[in-house]
């Protein structure tokens, strides 16, 4: 007995199947090469923050250090060197929730030493671009009931960052909702490809 099928339609189903697995695995990979992209942008943003961050810190003048307790500089130091640190373990692995969760959470540390810090020095910038401030965000706003990542108040006043984290965060729920769909799911168990987590 072979294991070969031996009719013409057996064949045939065997070629359409292949086909198939091979254009779903082919979708997959697309959609997981647009979150590595989406996630070079939000790469480069967050190490634009991170510059800006650092060149004030280095830029503050020695008499105001010395005058003003360390209570509120180290933090800001602290944080942008544990982001700083979590941002580089992330670009060898992007799609790690782990790794993501770790940078939210560091993201979330560096963003509140920084207000501390620069109570004033606030810009806050909507998923698309556009100036949200003066108008003060508040937690379980329309945003965040559509399920939205909130707007984060960045160092540097520029909504580069904020575009990039929505990019990112676009393209991570359309790599899920495309793994977690039936029969691409059984493609993605087979060559064993995992949900990715947004940076919220």
């Amino acid at each position: 007995m072979s294991v070969l099928p031996e009719s013409l339609v057996s064949w045939i189903a065997v070629a359409v199947l292949l086909f198939w697995f091979v254009g779903a695995y082919n979708r997959l990979v697309r959609l997981r090469a647009t979150v590595l992209q989406a996630y070079g942008a939000l790469d480069a943003a967050l190490s634009k923050q991170l510059d800006f961050v650092q060149a004030s810190i280095a830029a503050a003048p020695v008499e105001a250090v010395l005058n003003e307790s360390l209570s509120s500089i180290a933090p800001l130091q602290a944080a942008t060197t544990q982001l700083s640190t979590l941002l580089g373990a992330t670009r060898l692995h992007p799609l790690d929730a782990g790794g993501m969760a770790a940078l939210a959470t560091a993201l979330q540390v560096w963003i509140g030493a920084w207000r501390r810090q620069h109570p004033d020095d606030v810009t806050v910038f909507d998923a698309d671009g556009t100036l949200s401030r003066p108008a003060p965000l508040v937690a379980g706003s329309a945003g965040a009931l559509s399920g939205a990542a909130e707007p984060i108040a960045w160092p540097e006043p520029s909504a580069a960052a904020e575009i990039a984290r929505n990019q990112f965060n676009l393209a991570v729920a359309q790599y899920n909702a495309a793994i977690a769909q039936f029969p691409a799911l059984l493609v993605a168990w087979a060559v064993r490809l995992r949900a990715a987590a947004p940076l919220r």
